[in-house]
């Protein structure tokens, strides 16, 4: 097995330490875009029998999908002999059904792009709300790397007698598994969304929690509505101020303005996407899916153009 690693623009440092824990080189990939927008790309190194890693951050992903969708094809067209996606955060996953009639579901849509241009994708706790896996709208093997154990060592490292706490009922698969890991109590807020950025939030009954410091997880944080909604409960129900722990900093507009004005006491998150705030290390979790996913039968891995 040879390994080659390319960063998508963006995804630099992300590309760095993936090329480091697998012990591969990263193949250079230019970019730009010409005037008019369009965007040029030129793969600078040879690709041919190499199995090629592609290293996204999906963050605003819209501008980015023309130019991912791009150089897996040039790799291939250039003889590699696989092409696979790391996408530690996977986006297009909360619109997971149709709401009103004739809605796009978008999470469908986009899988079925990135299983024309790939041969396999890893990414890192996806947002499965009323999906079962990743394999119910992926044909390719798609592998959900669990975040949870990482969290949880740098709760049991960071925070004195934590307890934790999920914003909302869809946080209970992350909450309760790094809960059980981190070995402390936990509960879950409950929510009713008024709109895309208005929600209502109520306490469960915390009195065995009193004296412990709240860490709130969630698996995204985008607007930071709900979870600086959730600091501000506890802080009004006397709770010490929170820690909030996100998977992925997605971090939308004022989102870390809106946190830090709520009185939480520190914001971390893993780094699936460049943040100030990365202080979990989720690295050799993804490298080994990637060993697991670029070791398999040649013939599972061949992306259909």
């Amino acid at each position: 097995m040879m390994l080659s690693v390319v960063s998508m623009p963006g995804a630099e440092a992300c590309a760095d330490r993936l090329a480091s824990a697998l012990h591969a080189p990263r193949c250079r990939v230019e970019s730009r875009r010409f005037p008019d927008g369009e965007i040029y790309l030129r793969v600078a190194d040879d690709v041919a029998g190499r199995d090629v890693v592609v290293v996204a951050q999906l963050r605003d992903p819209d501008p980015q999908l023309p130019g991912l969708l791009f150089v897996a094809d040039a790799l291939r067209e250039l003889g590699a002999a696989s092409v696979g996606l790391v996408a530690p955060y996977l986006p297009y996953m909360r619109q997971d059904t149709r709401f009103r009639p004739g809605e796009a579901i978008t999470s469908h849509s986009f899988a079925k792009l990135i299983c024309t241009a790939f041969a396999w994708l890893v990414t890192v706790d996806p947002h499965l709300h009323r999906l079962p896996s990743l394999a119910s709208i992926y044909t390719v093997p798609a592998t959900a790397v669990p975040s949870a154990a990482a969290i949880a060592s740098w709760v049991r490292c960071e925070v004195a007698d934590p307890c934790l706490l999920g914003p909302d009922e869809e946080s209970v698969q992350w909450v309760s598994e790094v809960a059980a890991l981190a070995g402390c109590p936990w509960d879950v807020l409950r929510k009713r969304r008024l709109g895309d950025r208005q929600v209502v939030l109520e306490l469960p009954d915390l009195a065995a929690m009193k004296d412990r410091t709240p860490v709130l997880v969630d698996d995204i944080i985008a607007s930071a509505r709900t979870m600086a909604g959730a600091v501000l409960k506890l802080r009004s129900a006397g709770f010490a101020s929170p820690v909030c722990v996100g998977v992925h900093a997605v971090f939308a507009g004022d989102a870390a303005t809106l946190l830090a004005a709520a009185g939480a006491a520190r914001v971390v998150s893993c780094n699936t996407l460049e943040h100030p705030g990365n202080a979990i290390d989720v690295t050799g979790a993804v490298a080994a899916a990637v060993r697991s996913a670029t070791d398999g039968p040649r013939a599972s891995r061949d992306a259909t153009p």
